[in-house]
């Protein structure tokens, strides 16, 4: 993947050039930030420009050796570890059992986020993570000698996703690396990966994108078929992110019913703590044990739940007049202008804080009905205040 394949991110581009130039290639860099803004191919655009034969002043050249096998992503020196979902009719799982499928969705995406991942290789929600039994397998590869390129090259995507004790193997690796070895680890939640492999990567914020960078983007996509006014108005409502800016141009089904849940469960919290519609309560509960079927998944769950504290969010901001700052659809928008007083400055920091726990519960494994019955109830109360 070349530089020039990805949108925006110059400064960051540059960085990673100025450090091959320089040959000052930190062992261990840690790639933070929010989903849908690029890191990943940044990761991978970084990689190839080490590997280039014959590096350009901004680019790797894209017709060596070395990058043609990095455009298809078959480098052997090239290693990827990146959460995956068990069969159910296997003991174990690792990393390679599937990828020819995340090689296929980098190479026909770039940007995706893990939703996408799970369906890819799952097609449900189902919660993926990296094994236990995976920091073998990257032992095994780091032990073996470069087979063309002078570096080896892991990248490691979602390492908050790690099992416990693969993440503490990873430390262990981290603190003594193989010599020539690079390990980019691309996170978007990097306060759920263990302090001490924080503590051992070198930090690099990578920004959100700006407006007129997703705004080009999404006009160049031939994928794409809506007028300019609606890419203008994804690119607006974005928040930085050029997958978020897809979805919203697709309209995706799990968007609109995430809105659909979190306008009945207000309407219904609402009702219990003002008019003590005991009905209204009975359709809450119901609603609790439907979002804890097993066949829902923890992803969708997980979902909703940061979908809510997203909508939360805006509905305080619209709450304090300042719709230039609103990132919301049309649909949300029209919701908004009549729900947005009952999210105040006595109610707003309790309720982010309950639907961010119960999104950390479920992460967790906790039971999910005790999750979502225990959280509608809190609801209830906080739109009283």
């Amino acid at each position: 993947m070349l530089f020039s394949q990805i949108i925006g991110q110059q400064a960051i581009k540059s960085r990673f050039i100025r450090s091959v130039a320089e040959q000052r290639i930190p062992h261990a860099q840690l790639l933070r930030g929010p989903e849908g803004i690029g890191k990943l191919a940044l990761a991978i655009a970084y990689a190839q420009y080490v590997c280039c034969e014959n590096k350009q002043p901004n680019d790797s050249c894209g017709t060596c050796p070395s990058c043609v096998k990095y455009q298809k992503l078959a480098h052997p020196d090239l290693h990827f570890v990146f959460p995956v979902i068990k069969p159910s009719n296997k003991t174990s799982v690792v990393c390679d059992d599937f990828l020819k499928q995340f090689r296929e969705i980098i190479l026909t995406k770039k940007y995706f986020g893990i939703n996408h991942w799970y369906a890819h290789i799952a097609g449900d929600a189902k919660q993926g993570m990296i094994y236990a039994n995976e920091s073998e397998e990257i032992m095994r590869k780091l032990s073996l000698k470069t087979y063309e390129s002078e570096h080896k090259v892991m990248i490691i995507w979602l390492p908050e996703k790690m099992n416990v004790s693969c993440a503490n193997k990873l430390l262990k690796i981290l603190e003594e690396p193989p010599e020539k070895t690079i390990f980019l680890l691309v996170s978007n939640e990097p306060d759920q990966i263990i302090t001490t492999i924080l503590s051992r990567t070198q930090h690099i914020q990578i920004p959100r994108l700006e407006l007129p960078e997703i705004e080009r983007a999404l006009m160049r996509n031939d994928d794409i078929d809506v007028d300019e006014s609606m890419i203008k108005f994804a690119a607006s409502i974005s928040n930085g992110s050029y997958l978020r800016a897809l979805e919203i141009l697709s309209e995706g089904e799990d968007n609109k019913q995430n809105f659909d849940r979190f306008v009945m469960v207000m309407r219904l919290a609402w009702q219990v703590g003002n008019k003590k519609d005991h009905a209204s309560l009975k359709t809450l509960r119901k609603w609790s044990e439907e979002m804890a079927d097993a066949k829902f998944g923890r992803e969708r769950q997980k979902n909703f739940l940061n979908y809510a504290q997203h909508m939360i969010r805006e509905n305080f901001i619209r709450n304090l007049q300042q719709t230039d700052l609103n990132s919301l659809t049309p649909e949300e928008a029209d919701f908004s202008s009549r729900f947005s007083p009952f999210i105040n400055e006595r109610n707003v920091e309790l309720l982010m804080t309950e639907y961010a726990l119960a999104e950390r519960h479920i992460e967790q494994n906790v039971n999910a009905k005790m999750v979502f019955f225990d959280l509608t109830l809190k609801t209830i109360m906080l739109l009283k205040k």
